[in-house]
Parts: C-alpha cells; structure tokens; sequence
C-alpha cells in the first residue's frame, strides 16, 4: 500500500473537478453565507498583514521587507477559507476546468461566481468597517491609517491594462496555492501548500479582487478622518490623490480589470491548462485506444 501523502497532478485535476461540481450544486444562500465568511477571513488577513508591516510600507527603503513580512501574514486568510470553510471567489475560478469537462454548465458556474463575489464583498466591507470604527486605523500614531489611504490611492491609481495583468499574475499563484491543497492529504500540508504561494504574491504585489474588497473601502472610509488623512499627506497623499479616492475609482479602475485579470490567471493558466493536459489529452489517449482495440478485434 503506498504511504504517498500527496495527490498526483493528474488526480489534483479530478479532485479540482469532482470540487466543481460540489460548489455549483451548493444552494444560493450557502454561496452568500460562505462567501460572507471567506471575504471576512481575506479581510482579516489584509488588515493584519497591514497592522504588522505599517511602519516598513512607510519607508521606500524598507518597502520590500514591509511585502515580505505581510506576505507571511496573508496565506491565514486562504488557510481559514480551505480549512475552516468558506467560498471565495478567486479560487472559484477553477470551476471552469469541470465546465471544460462537460460535469458543469456555464450558467452553474456563473451562478456560483456571482452569488459568491457578492458574499466576498459584503464580508470584506464589514471588516473593513469594523476596523474603521475600532479605531485601529490611529495605531503607531494614525500611521496605520495613513498607509491604509496610500495603499488604496496606489489601487485606484492603476491603468486597466496595470491592473489586468496584475490580476493575472496573482490569482495564477492563488489558485496554484489551492491546486496543491487539493493534492495534500494531511493538514500540514495544506497550510504549508497554501503559505508560500501566497507569500510571493503579496511579496510581489500583484492585485487579488477579494483583498480590495478590503483594501480600498477601508482607504475611504479612513480618508473620512482628518488626523489620518493629515498622516497620510506626510507620506505624499496628495489633496488630487485623495480626491480620486472614491466608490466609483474602486469599482471600474480597480475591481473590475482586476477580477477579469483573476479569472484569467485562475481559470485559463491553472485549471484549463491542467484539465487540458491531464483530462482531455488522457480522455483522448484513451478513445484512441479502444479504438485501435475495437478495429484488432473486428
């Protein structure tokens, strides 16, 4: 018997696939409730990785060491959506490799990334206020908050072609980070399958549509505060910055490039080309082979 505690590649893409097919039969109030949750565990993660490295994000000379430690931060959140439950909408995006397999219909698919993404906002929204009215954003003397408004004039400040690839590049590494906790049979592996792919996105700084659901509106809701607004002038925000700063910047500078991006990233370059490789060349090998069987016979 063997004692392989690890899923092949080619059995990660049936598991990715049965996985699929168990989320779109989910019922739509499960969809929201779980993506209520994942939003929130994403958003906790933003937050905390943010809490830890405010001070370095500060400083352009300490600006990479900031990345690498909130990188190492971050992968808590994907481990409480793969581990504790939720459904988050970014790593959804491999569903197509069971609609590629004829085991899910777009519409199911659609279904589940829509009712999901609302579920992924509105948890990371609450978050997101919650720590507005905490207070936390004050922490090291309104630094916190002041890089909380740099950071979400920085997102919005992108162009759609920025932002586009950027989402690309990060949910390839996301779902990677979920491909492999699939093929983990034991719960260290998972957590250390999810930790690393994760931390070189973050390090990267490339764009998640999830995390801005925190990212931003948090930057807004701060930019409501003059102490903070004051802190975040001392760190180059200027009064033209803040003022592009704002609900409509969010949605079509932002989350709409990005969440386009992602599901290239997670859907074409993770579970398309694993299905086409492991699922329809194999599907396709095999038919061939009975076909060759069938005509040695006859």
């Amino acid at each position: 018997m063997s004692t392989q505690n690890y899923l092949t590649p080619p059995e990660i893409t049936k598991v990715t696939i049965q996985t699929g097919i168990k989320k779109s039969e989910m019922t739509i109030v499960n969809m929201v409730i779980l993506g209520i949750l994942a939003g929130a565990f994403i958003a906790f993660a933003a937050e905390g990785s943010n809490m830890a490295a405010f001070n370095l994000f500060a400083k352009p000379e300490t600006y990479g060491l900031g990345k690498v430690l909130a990188g190492s931060i971050f992968g808590t959140g994907l481990m409480l959506v793969l581990i504790a439950g939720g459904e988050l909408f970014t790593g959804n995006t491999m569903i197509l490799a069971g609609v590629l397999d004829r085991k899910v219909s777009i519409k199911a698919m659609l279904k589940n990334w829509f009712f999901v993404y609302i579920g992924n906002f509105v948890g990371s929204l609450f978050i997101a206020y919650m720590m507005y009215k905490s207070g936390l954003f004050s922490s090291g003397a309104n630094m916190l908050g002041a890089v909380t408004i740099k950071t979400a004039v920085y997102k919005v400040s992108l162009t759609f072609v920025q932002a586009f690839y950027l989402g690309i590049m990060c949910n390839w590494l996301v779902c990677l980070a979920v491909w492999m906790a699939y093929g983990s049979k034991d719960l260290g592996g998972k957590i250390f399958a999810i930790f690393f792919p994760i931390w070189l996105f973050i390090t990267s700084g490339f764009e998640h549509s999830v995390a801005n659901m925190y990212y931003i509106p948090a930057g807004i809701m701060a930019k409501g505060n003059k102490a903070l607004v004051d802190a975040a002038a001392v760190l180059g925000v200027t009064p033209e910055k803040l003022n592009h700063l704002n609900w409509e910047t969010f949605f079509i500078k932002n989350l709409i490039p990005v969440t386009l991006g992602n599901i290239v990233g997670g859907g074409i370059f993770v579970a398309a080309v694993y299905w086409y490789v492991y699922s329809r060349s194999r599907k396709a090998f095999e038919k061939k082979v009975n076909v060759e069987e069938t005509s040695n016979v006859a």
